[in-house]
């Protein structure tokens, strides 16, 4: 009797020490991994709606230029006089600099 008793309550802490593990391991990787990531993506797409004409970019690929339209989901960039390109919006890594006088 003293076994089966003392058997049954170890079981409930046997499942408790399975599962802390598990729970432990999934907490880590939700603060070192999917949280920053998620912050990150936050971040970027806040960056994309905030472009505007005149910000000078980078594109994913590495190509800087400089906004000449915009729409919801396409750039036109100036990359020098005569060159203009199109890109997905994106397709932008980061603004590299801000022209205060946008010329249109």
């Amino acid at each position: 009797m003293f076994i089966a008793a003392g058997a049954a309550g170890g079981s409930e802490g046997s499942w408790i020490s399975l599962i802390l593990p598990f729970v432990l391991m999934f907490a880590v990787f939700y603060f070192l991994l999917i949280r920053p990531q998620q912050k990150k993506q936050k971040q970027r797409n806040s960056m994309l709606g905030q472009l505007k004409k005149g910000d000078k970019v980078v594109t994913i690929g590495g190509l800087h230029g400089t906004i000449l339209e915009i729409t919801d989901d396409t750039v036109v960039l100036r990359v020098n006089d005569v060159t203009k390109m199109t890109f997905d919006r994106s397709a932008i890594s980061h603004v590299s600099s801000v022209e205060e006088n946008a010329s249109a």
